[in-house]
């Protein structure tokens, strides 16, 4: 029965299989202080690094390191280029490989598309993982690959990376060991046998490869092992990638004493503790393992100014590159090809990075001196001195506007847009005059060019001042201002501070500018933080109003689907577009924001409203998931970095093609006889036409009740409620002139879908009176013209049978398969399979990790409307 309160799908049980959450007290606790933690965790080791980096770097001159940058010649660039292009198309061999494993085929050049994009985002951001899971989920999903597949896609890469890192490290550390030895202090053979114990490591792996395929992890886990020959490839792929991306670097450094050897094993050590540390792009981690490296072979500056055009080479300009790339998606007419949407989707994460990396830029300019030569430029163009002064102080200012507006890139935002479009336009343009600075500028413009042909993807209307910043943002901003800091003394330690530097004014005097254009980023960036952290937050929840209803009712009258009837029932919250014209239901419970079903309205509108849900539930700290979504919304939610998980599936009745013949609809032809034959009348009742009955309607439900030893349920289930009866129609069934049975029709003015949400029967009501209103509804509206009727969702069923299936569709398969003492999966789904239905899957769609059982005893919270709810019926 769909939707009624004894068919409600308990989603507490999912509770039932995981693990036993915190209690209520110490999970709101660690939600709250969950980002400050990890903040200050990311700050203290960034405290950490730049301590070693101010001891490595105290006998050297910011003018040296400046002089090993630009001394490099450009042959040696060249190659660093080659280098680098070799490493990315190495790269492009890890999602080949990882393909091949999950049994999975896509188009050469998506692969290309994908493994570049992935790979030049993760790079720049981090947590590769992450950011280039998404971006495979996204484009590999439009070119009609799995989600189980993608996953089985990106677990594979993660570990091909670190299986590969292992032997590239172990065999330099085999070579290089003495070397590396003396600046460890540890002895050589230590060193060798623990690079051998790791060789012998992986090649037990590989002969695991080569003799069985699944292998069996504390009897708990299985993991299907590559064969040996894909193994075997893929180490040769991660040795092509991992000693191109080496000798990028290598390339820069001048001849000297430094063994290749003993450099790879470094640049291995030095990978690992920046992927360890989390730091975005291992930025200053793998600069101090590096540093600490070379130092007995090369000089420090020399070092440092080949790990800057590293930098530059490997991974600014791949995401520059990338960028562009996806903005080309954009010149096309329309961009109509799925796979074109979604590269074309991507554009917003990486216009995000890019203007991230312009905005540190312009930081680190303002606080550091330009060139000889772009002062004797200056000199002899006679550049008035205030434009000067202007020019580098706006320039520091609109580096920190790009850092807090990338943020709203992310989420899409058309004012970030148009803030991020002016800022870089007019920092591109005091570039010039702030210090001749050719690459700023052409790095800024390059970024506004990107952005105007990016300019469709950015079309959530908002004002930037209604954002939230979380305090990981302002944790990051904080970090970022403390290292400009240290940057200015650094290049600025030969001047003697004093008071009188904030009032000099001249070309040559260029670390009072520094100084002034820090303190105005310093200032601005006091001034956004302390109103983010104590402005009241935003919005609260409230129940809706009788207006609200009533537009949400409108909008639902105009819908093709009937899901929207449950925002009338009035026990769920709305969430409006701007327009008007779409909206969001949903309830809070605990620290969880559950949306029913998606966006109901205009569909231009939905991805919109989904962000604003999402930060409006961040911006309270909860954890925002969707409930029993439909497949075609996924993209929306997986955009806005949410993860899928399948609750079961629905079931509906296409009605062009509905009859009564057949054998498994032989019951319910035989229910219909029967009830013709007992005297039974179908009638449906019109809205209008319904306040009249109620009492009558009430008398049946309360009996009901009574006979299930039932209470009324809420959220995805309706309840008796008069003023909620009274805005649909009735299908009622009589006998002898007396209501017997009563199911309220859920119905929307486009006659695409129809359902039916509570369904009451008198306890002695004849056998066979539900079949007989069942049967005879679908005829009704069959009649009136609706395609298709749904039964309600069957909760676990259709989950993955394989060994090999993610963890949570075994977990509900086991459900379905043996929990009939919890609920009756099982003959719930066999009712509703005798319609012969078309099934189509339901989703959760949630933060992962803990959250998705957290936000299933939520809901089942919700329904029950309470605790003593869920452990009753």
């Amino acid at each position: 029965m769909p939707n009624s309160a004894n068919t409600a799908p308990p989603p507490h049980l999912a509770e039932q299989a995981g693990p036993r959450p915190p209690a209520p007290w110490l999970r709101d606790a660690l939600q709250r202080w969950q980002p400050w933690v990890i903040g200050a965790t990311a700050a203290l080791l960034i405290l950490l690094v730049g301590i070693a980096l101010h001891g490595l770097l105290r006998e050297v001159r910011y003018a040296e390191i400046m002089h090993a940058v630009h001394g490099t010649p450009p042959l040696q660039v060249l190659l660093g280029l080659a280098f680098t292009a070799a490493s990315y198309l190495a790269l492009s061999g890890y999602d080949a490989s990882a393909l091949a494993y999950a049994q999975a085929k896509v188009a050469r050049g998506m692969l290309l598309l994908t493994s570049f994009v992935a790979y030049a985002l993760g790079n720049t951001i981090g947590l590769g993982t992450l950011t280039g899971g998404a971006v495979r989920m996204r484009l590999f999903a439009a070119a009609g690959v799995e989600p189980a597949k993608i996953a089985q896609v990106v677990a594979f890469n993660a570990s091909a990376f670190l299986l590969g890192m292992s032997v590239f490290g172990a065999l330099a550390l085999l070579w290089g060991a003495p070397d590396v030895a003396r600046l460890l202090h540890l002895p050589a053979g230590v060193l060798r046998g623990a690079a051998a114990a790791l060789l012998a490591g992986v090649a037990a792996l590989l002969w695991l490869c080569g003799r069985q395929r699944v292998l069996c992890i504390a009897r708990r886990w299985t993991l299907r092992l590559p064969p040996l020959g894909l193994a075997l490839r893929q180490l040769a792929i991660s040795a092509v990638e991992l000693g191109a991306s080496a000798l990028a670097l290598w390339v820069l450094l001048p001849a000297s004493d430094l063994p290749l050897p003993t450099f790879l094993a470094f640049y291995a050590i030095a990978i690992s503790a920046s992927l360890l540390s989390h730091v975005p792009g291992g930025i200053g981690v793998f600069e101090a393992v590096m540093l600490l490296a070379s130092g007995p072979y090369l000089p420090t500056e020399t070092m440092l100014g080949a790990l800057l055009l590293y930098r530059a080479l490997y991974y600014v300009l791949p995401l520059v590159l990338a960028t562009a790339l996806l903005a080309g998606f954009e010149l096309r007419a329309g961009v109509g090809a799925q796979v074109g949407r979604a590269a074309a989707r991507l554009g917003p994460r990486l216009l995000a990075a890019l203007t991230l990396v312009a905005g540190l830029w312009l930081l680190v300019s303002g606080v550091t001196p330009f060139t000889e030569d772009s002062q004797l430029l200056l000199e002899s163009l006679n550049v008035p001195l205030p434009l000067v002064e202007t020019a580098h102080f706006l320039g520091s200012v609109a580096g920190l506007g790009l850092l807090l507006v990338a943020r709203g890139l992310l989420h899409r935002l058309d004012a970030a847009w148009w803030a991020a479009l002016a800022l870089s336009v007019v920092a591109g343009l005091l570039a010039l005059p702030k210090g001749i600075a050719w690459g700023e500028a052409a790095l800024l413009c390059t970024l506004a060019l990107l952005l105007v042909l990016s300019r469709r993807q950015f079309d959530r209307p908002s004002s930037l001042f209604a954002q939230r910043l979380e305090p990981g943002w302002l944790l990051a901003v904080g970090g970022v201002l403390a290292a400009c800091v240290w940057i200015l003394f650094f290049a600025y330690q030969e001047v003697a501070y004093s008071n009188r530097l904030w009032w000099q004014f001249e070309l040559d005097a260029q670390a009072p500018r520094s100084l002034r254009a820090l303190l105005g980023v310093a200032l601005g960036a006091l001034a956004i933080g302390l109103w983010q952290l104590m402005r009241p937050p935003a919005g609260a929840v409230a129940p809706p109003t009788r207006e609200e209803i009533e537009r949400a009712a409108a909008i639902v009258r105009a819908s093709p689907s009937a899901a929207g009837c449950f925002a009338l029932v009035g026990d769920k919250n709305l969430m409006f577009s701007p327009s008007g014209k779409s909206f969001i239901m949903y309830g809070k419970q605990g620290r969880s924001w559950v949306a029913l079903f998606g966006p109901i309205g205009e569909r231009r509108e939905w991805a919109d409203l989904v962000w604003r849900f999402i930060e409006h539930a961040n911006a309270h700290g909860g954890r925002p998931a969707f409930y029993q979504v439909r497949p075609s919304m996924l993209p929306l939610f997986l955009d806005c970095g949410l993860q899928a998980f399948k609750l079961g599936e629905y079931a509906h009745v296409p009605l062009p093609e509905f009859n009564l013949k057949g054998a498994k609809r032989a019951n319910l032809r035989s229910g219909v006889n029967r009830g013709e034959r007992e005297g039974l009348v179908f009638e449906v009742v019109p809205a209008e036409g319904v306040p009249p009955l109620l009492a009558e309607l009430r008398a049946v439900s309360d009996a009901w009740l009574r006979k299930q030893s039932a209470r009324e349920k809420n959220f995805s289930v309706g309840r008796f409620d008069e003023a909620y009866l009274a805005r649909l129609p009735v299908a009622v069934v009589r006998r002898e002139g007396r209501i017997i049975a009563f199911a309220n029709l859920l119905v929307t003015g486009q006659k695409e879908e129809a359902s039916i949400d509570l369904m009451r029967y008198v306890p002695d009501a004849p056998p066979g009176t539900m079949d007989y209103l069942f049967a005879k509804t679908m005829l009704h509206l069959q009649a009136e013209g609706y395609q298709r009727f749904g039964l309600g969702m069957a909760p676990m069923a259709g989950m993955a049978e394989r060994r090999q299936a993610p963890r949570w569709q075994r977990i509900g398969r086991l459900l379905f398969e043996h929990g009939e003492r919890f609920y009756n999966f099982r003959g719930l789904h066999s009712f509703k399979d005798k319609f012969e239905p078309v099934w189509d899957a339901r989703y959760l769609a949630a933060p992962g990790g803990l959250e998705p059982v957290l936000v299933l005893a939520d809901v089942a919270t919700l329904i029950g409307g309470g605790v003593k709810g869920v452990v009753s019926k």
